[in-house]
């Protein structure tokens, strides 16, 4: 079951809907990153940089004033390739606002004899977006601090991610049909289906580059496992259309 809900979520990812998608994502996210990159480096002209030449260059020549612009172009470049380390977080975050489109088009085009699902309120979707942020944050630091412990490192990382992942993009496929409350005694009961196919998800965070799909995957990855679910478990069934 989660292997057919995985190939059915990568065969999602090259569908023209899922595409358009990402690609306003990926067009959001740049623009966001320009905007702090713009803000960033004007403030630091603006106020650092008058400081750090009064403390430590306040008798710099004249001639010397070919430094200032050298160093200002190397600030430049430093802080676009820190920015460039936010782009996968950034991502997700603007992600989060797109997951339903994603899950009403596997549903009109892969179940489309059953009620499709409602669209999470602005505010579910936007705290969803930020509890992903979170989750990503929090499971690598955890596997960070492990990060030096033979054996345990990489199983730290899968599980603590499966987890979380699984928990977190379950539980937004299902509270299209469901109530959160819902939605967890779902996702509890069936915990280790669950499970599983967060690992999956996880495996596909640890693939650079690839991993700016992630949220999309995990979305329809999840809409499927909770349709499969649904149909076995005749306790939480979904009406049909």
């Amino acid at each position: 079951m989660i292997l057919d809900a995985a190939r059915l979520a990568l065969a999602n990812l090259f569908a023209p809907e899922t595409r358009s998608v990402f690609w306003k994502v990926l067009g959001l996210t740049l623009l966001a990153l320009i905007v702090v990159w713009f803000g960033l480096r004007e403030s630091f002209i603006a106020f650092a940089w008058p400081w750090l030449q009064g403390a430590f260059m306040p008798d710099l020549p004249q001639w010397a004033g070919w430094l200032t612009f050298v160093f200002g172009i190397v600030a430049s470049i430093g802080l676009a390739l820190g920015l460039a380390l936010l782009l996968a977080p950034v991502t997700a975050i603007i992600a989060g606002f797109f997951l339903d489109d994603v899950a009403e088009v596997i549903e009109k085009r892969d179940y489309p004899n059953e009620t499709p699902g409602v669209p999470l309120p602005m505010g579910q979707a936007i705290a969803g977006s930020v509890k992903f942020l979170g989750i990503v944050l929090v499971g690598n630091l955890v596997a960070l601090f492990l990060l030096f412990i033979p054996g345990v490192n990489l199983i730290a990382f899968f599980a603590v991610n499966g987890y979380l992942l699984g928990r977190e993009f379950f539980e937004f496929a299902a509270m299209r049909y469901r109530s959160p409350q819902e939605a967890r005694l779902f996702r509890e009961k069936h915990f280790s289906t669950v499970l599983i196919a967060g690992l999956l998800v996880a495996a596909f965070l640890a693939i650079p580059i690839v991993n700016l799909l992630t949220p999309l995957f995990a979305a329809g990855l999840m809409v499927h496992v909770h349709k499969a679910l649904s149909r076995k478990d005749p306790g939480f069934a979904l009406p049909q259309a």
